[in-house]
C-alpha cells in the first residue's frame, strides 16, 4: 500500500505516515516513508521513536501529535520531534465576550 502511494503521488508531494507504535513505525521506514507522524505516543515512546528513525540513518521530518497538552508539550519537544500538533490550541481556547462599535466619522 506505501509503495502505491509513493508511486501515484503528484511531483513535490511528500508521503507522510501515521504511525502508533514501533511496529509501524518500523513498517513506515522500510516501505519508504517521507515524513512520519507519531500518534498518540507518551514523551517516552517519541524519543524512542525518534531514536530509532536517527538510528536508520533517515533525515525524515518527525511529527507528534494526539493527546498533547499545553502542560506536556515541552517534553514532546525535548524528545527530539520536528513538529508537534495539538488539538488543545483550539478545543481547549477561551472564548472571550467581545462587542465592537463602530461610528462614522463627519
Amino acid at each position: 500500500m506505501l509503495a502505491a502511494a509513493l508511486a501515484a503521488r503528484k511531483p513535490g508531494q511528500r508521503l507522510q505516515v501515521e504511525v502508533r507504535n514501533r511496529k509501524e513505525l518500523e513498517q513506515a521506514i522500510e516501505g519508504g516513508a517521507e515524513a512520519i507522524l507519531l500518534d498518540n505516543m507518551t514523551p517516552a515512546e517519541v524519543g524512542a521513536s525518534v531514536n530509532l528513525v536517527h538510528a536508520r540513518g533517515l533525515k525524515v521530518p518527525i511529527e507528534a501529535s494526539g493527546g498533547i497538552q499545553l502542560d506536556t508539550i515541552r517534553k514532546y519537544a525535548e524528545a527530539g520531534v520536528d513538529f508537534i500538533s495539538s488539538g488543545a490550541l483550539t478545543h481547549s481556547a477561551i472564548a472571550i465576550d467581545l462587542s465592537m462599535r463602530i461610528v462614522a466619522e463627519s
